[in-house]
């Protein structure tokens, strides 16, 4: 599993997606570069995939420099 720095903490994808969600997921994917830019500061966005329920699958974003982050039901 990669760890990554965001805003300055190392991050696994559990804790990221708890970043994102608000809440501990049940399960997460392995944390992805998502190849594009954050729109509020330019910086680095990775991509984790988690469950926050046992029915719901959500890819979240999250920017490695700043607090913007956004989530996609699937």
């Amino acid at each position: 599993m990669s760890n990554r720095v965001v805003e300055g903490r190392m991050v696994t994808s559990e804790t990221l997606a708890e970043m994102i969600e608000g809440d501990r997921p049940m399960e997460a994917t392995e944390i992805e570069d998502a190849d594009r830019e954050c729109p509020d500061c330019g910086g680095n966005v990775i991509s984790v995939g988690y469950m926050p329920s046992v029915t719901a699958f959500v890819t979240g974003y999250k920017c490695q420099d700043c607090e913007w982050s956004e989530k996609e039901d699937e």
